[in-house]
Formats: C-alpha cells, sequence, structure tokens
C-alpha cells in the first residue's frame, strides 16, 4: 500500500487508515495498537469522564511512540474539560464531531494541535474548513451510531465534499475492508476512517457479546431508528425493533427519548445485554467475519488494497 496524501503527511502516519474514535469502544489499548500498525489511533472520549481521560491519553503515550489523537464529542456538557486535558496532556490532534468546532478552534490551534471535524454534508464540510479545521472526515449513513439527517450515503458524499473543499477529506461510512478504502480513495478522499471494524479487534473494550453480534451480522441486520431527536443506526434486536415500531407510530420526541433512556449504548457496546442495549455498528458489519488482533487487521486490509489495486489496473487500464 504504496499510498502518501496529504492526510499521511498531516498526521505523520505511515498508512492513510484511522480508527474512529468510539464511544465505550476507543480506549488507549486499541488507539495504541493502530498507531503502532502506521495508522492513526484515536481515544473515545465521549465515554470518559475528563480523569478517566486523562488515564487513557497517558497510557496511550507509554503503549505508543506513533501520533495519536483523541475524539472530543462537542454536545457533551464537559467537552471544554475534556479539551483542558487533551492540551495539557500534550496531544497534538483533535477529531471533534456533534457540535460546531468553531468554539474551540482557536483554543487548539495556538496549542499546536491539528483539528478534523466530522461532517455529513457539503454544508457543515464548508463551515468546518471556514472555521479552520486542517481536515473533515465525510461519514455517510452506511456508518454506525450517529448519523446526519441528511441520509446521505458514503459514495454520494465524499465526491461532493472532495469537489467543494480544499482542505484533505477523510471517508467513513461502511468501509470495513481494503476494497473499501480503494474505493474511498477513488472517490476523492485522502485517508479513511474505520469504526465497526476496529470495534471488533481484540484490542477494543467493546464486549464480547457485542463482538460476536457484529460477526454474525448480515445484510440488512443493521437499522437506522431516532429520526425526531438523534438518527442512530444499530444492530436489530428487541430495543432496535421497538424503537423502530415506536417511530412508525408516530410516537413524538419526548416518548422516544423516554424510550431511549440512558446509558443504552453503555448496555449494549460495554456491557454486552443483546436485548436491551443499543449496539451501535454500521452497514460494512456484513463484512466482518471475524475477531482479529490490529495487527492481523492492517495486514488483511493492506493485502487487500493491494490486490484491488493490481486487479482494477489489469482489467481497466490497457497498456499500448
Amino acid at each position: 500500500m504504496n499510498v502518501n496524501t496529504r492526510i499521511n503527511r498531516l498526521f505523520n502516519i505511515k498508512y492513510p487508515i484511522i480508527q474512529a474514535g468510539m464511544v465505550w469502544v476507543s480506549g488507549w489499548k486499541l488507539a495504541s495498537a493502530v498507531s503502532n500498525c502506521g495508522g492513526l489511533g484515536l481515544i473515545g472520549s465521549g465515554s470518559m469522564k475528563p480523569e478517566l481521560l486523562r488515564e487513557h491519553i497517558q497510557n496511550c503515550f507509554k503503549g505508543t511512540d506513533k501520533p495519536f489523537g483523541v475524539n472530543i464529542p462537542l454536545l457533551r456538557g464537559d467537552a471544554a474539560e475534556l479539551i483542558e486535558i487533551t492540551i495539557k496532556e500534550g496531544v497534538k490532534i483533535v477529531f471533534t464531531s456533534a457540535g460546531s468546532p468553531a468554539k474551540f478552534i482557536d483554543l487548539l490551534k495556538k496549542n499546536g494541535i491539528k483539528v478534523v471535524h466530522v461532517v455529513s454534508s457539503v454544508k457543515f464540510g464548508l463551515k468546518a474548513e471556514t472555521s479552520g479545521c486542517d481536515a473533515v472526515v465525510g461519514e455517510g449513513v452506511e456508518a454506525g451510531g450517529h448519523n446526519g439527517i441528511e441520509q446521505t450515503t458514503t459514495l454520494c458524499l465524499i465526491p461532493q465534499l472532495a469537489n467543494h473543499l480544499t482542505i484533505p477529506v477523510i471517508a467513513a461510512g461502511g468501509i470495513a475492508d481494503g476494497r473499501g478504502i480503494f474505493a474511498a480513495l477513488s472517490l476523492g478522499a485522502e485517508a479513511v476512517q474505520l469504526g465497526t471494524r476496529f470495534a471488533v479487534t481484540v484490542e477494543s473494550s467493546a464486549h464480547a457479546n457485542y463482538k460476536r453480534r457484529v460477526v454474525d451480522a448480515g445484510d440488512g441486520d443493521t437499522l437506522l431508528a431516532y429520526k425526531k431527536i438523534a438518527l442512530v443506526r444499530m444492530l436489530r434486536n428487541d430495543f432496535a425493533l421497538r424503537s423502530a415500531k415506536a417511530e412508525e407510530e408516530g410516537w413524538n420526541e419526548k416518548q422516544l427519548r423516554e424510550l431511549l433512556g440512558r446509558k443504552r449504548e453503555k448496555l449494549g457496546i460495554f456491557d454486552g445485554n443483546e436485548i436491551e442495549g443499543e449496539m451501535e455498528a454500521g452497514q460494512g458489519s456484513g463484512l466482518i467475519k471475524e475477531i482479529l488482533p490490529v495487527k492481523d487487521l492492517f495486514n488483511m486490509l493492506i493485502a487487500e488494497f493491494n490486490s484491488t489495486s493490481e486487479k482494477i489496473c489489469g482489467q481497466f487500464i490497457h497498456k499500448e
């Protein structure tokens, strides 16, 4: 995989492969393992209190001498504290999501931090670029977890972002193998961000039940729910099906929030409750058939990318 994009150079990484900063999944063990393999690991602070984030950052520095970052959901009430700890601990890469990066961009830049924001549309991509972000993650509706209300697919979103933005675009949503990486780069992305595929690794903090459910998932085994309050893609289980039925019956926002309750993500992903938990996962789940160590996964992704590249060149590029 001999690819050298602006993202490689921005983060000083060997491969343009980024591990998403997922709640209840992306601790220091996963992030450091990804970085040690030449990608960019991200600690997911969305399920951490500030002091726990500090602990994970410190352990990640012990686990790798390669670059890594922190993902910070900006709608959290303690987002400012998470950012403060990230700065104090010396992290130089921050991915933001679920909010506007403009509020914190000056502070982050003043401390020499590269900032990337997750977007679901060209409109929000342009806003991120105008605010001073170094890159964006374009996340299609195939992705697990929370998605943009536009429900634009990765296939359509990435080339539009690449057409309209001057900063690099990172593709996310439905990418789970080397073929997907090749496709995303062909669409104009300069890196990919993989979520569910990295969630189902040995180093992931997700519960064994969650990992097994993803491996067992096939075509159509995820669904979108909570379109009125916080669009989310998750594996089909009793809770997910009840949620979809409630929307079909026209439940209002208050009723849906009561059904969702609190800490459903933790219940499903970290605690492994297969009935009542919110088991967030992307449509790429159908491509994931085994739980691998990160190192083995990287070897597989790179081999798949290389074989896809050779196949495409051999089939469609005619030598004179």
